[in-house]
């Protein structure tokens, strides 16, 4: 059995919970400079992130509200947008999820190596990854939404990434908190944790999930796997992942292994 070797780290939702905390002010900071009365309230932007990326998300909003904003408006927009939350980063809107900084740092103390593929921008995500881990980043490198040309849910940001690392998807382990994440990694045949967001999500039934883990661990909070192997230490840990997890993937699914 093959022992794990890299994670694939989703960011807004997973590594932190951004959404409701600064992406959408940075939204309605924007529409606001921009004149426009749209103010998206929490149901309303939920509902919105059904559609990926941020300037598609403002191009299929102004379709619905029948009000034509120019595909350059858009851009515009979101370039405005982009300041706003770049802002609210700065002023420590956003802190990481309970248990990612403390797995992140067994995991490389176990030279496993860590990456992340997500939508955002580079320059969003390098930022918010300065302000959470300063100097002691453990990501190899990240595929954001610059470096290719489809997104999530297509498989191509982490086909990309599994390309550039080299490491077989059988020695791969992905913490997603989305559908559209979600789609991506099994198009791209990669074992995934599903890891739920503060943003209210409805499971698509069609998608079978292995592995559910609502809480990582960390300090006095104990570990929640609601589904998937069980887990008989306090927190979710290299060994767990390695020693549970990798082998009930490949049980699961016959393609993870290394015939």
């Amino acid at each position: 059995m093959s022992s794990l070797k890299g994670v694939y780290w989703d960011l807004d939702g997973t590594i932190a919970n951004t959404e409701l905390e600064a992406h959408l002010p940075a939204f309605n900071s924007a529409f606001k400079d921009f004149g426009l009365i749209w103010n998206w309230d929490i149901s309303t932007y939920v509902n919105l992130l059904k559609i990926n990326g941020g300037k598609n998300r403002i191009s299929y909003f102004s379709k619905i509200s029948k009000e034509y904003i120019s595909e350059d408006s858009v851009v515009k927009i979101h370039k405005r947008k982009q300041f706003y939350y770049l802002e609210n980063i700065k002023n420590n809107c956003i802190h990481l999820k309970s248990g990612v900084k403390r797995l992140t740092n067994d995991l490389a103390n176990n030279a496993v190596r860590q990456f992340i593929v997500t939508s955002s921008s580079k320059i969003q995500v390098e930022l918010l990854i300065k302000h959470l881990f300063g100097d002691s980043n453990p990501f190899e490198f990240i595929i954001s939404s610059d470096d290719v040309k489809l997104h999530k849910p297509n498989p191509l940001p982490y086909l990309e990434a599994m390309r550039i690392s080299g490491i077989k998807n059988y020695q791969s382990v992905v913490f997603e908190d989305s559908i559209p994440g979600i789609q991506a990694s099994f198009a791209a045949n990669l074992p995934t944790i599903y890891t739920p967001s503060n943003i209210p999500t409805a499971i698509d039934r069609n998608i079978k999930l292995d592995c559910i883990i609502k809480n990582l661990g960390d300090g006095s909070e104990m570990a929640n796997v609601v589904k998937g192997p069980k887990i008989d230490t306090k927190y979710i840990d290299y060994f767990y992942l390695n020693k549970y997890l990798m082998p009930f993937f490949n049980a699961e699914n016959k393609f993870f292994q290394n015939n």
